[in-house]
């Protein structure tokens, strides 16, 4: 079952693979997953693709949570190896969750 996420920081990347490497993405994208996991005020993960398409949201207790990944010098090292080879684009938002609820067929 999904969880509230009122008041937690979202980072939403969208992007679109190049289609290099993808055995090296894949292994990168796990490592940044793990990686992200032990990190103070995480809060979840969510992952959606579609040829080459992708975005995934990643939830944070707060901005300070959010900001304190995207320095990680792990994340910023695979951020880098990302533009040089397994992304064509990405955009990337964040932003605060006022409101959070979720529906189940029962």
């Amino acid at each position: 079952m999904a969880e509230d996420r009122t008041g937690q920081t979202v980072v939403i990347f969208v992007s679109r693979r190049s289609g290099v490497d993808p055995e090296g993405y894949a292994l990168a994208a796990a490592a940044m997953d793990a990686l992200a996991s032990e990190q103070p005020g995480y809060r979840g993960v969510d992952h959606f693709s579609n040829d080459g398409l992708g975005m995934t949201l990643s939830y944070w207790a707060d901005e300070a949570s959010a900001v304190a990944w995207r320095e990680h010098p792990e994340h910023a090292a695979t951020r880098e190896a990302g533009r040089d080879r397994w992304y064509d684009w990405y955009m990337l938002h964040v932003a605060a969750i006022e409101r959070s609820y979720h529906w189940t067929r029962g």
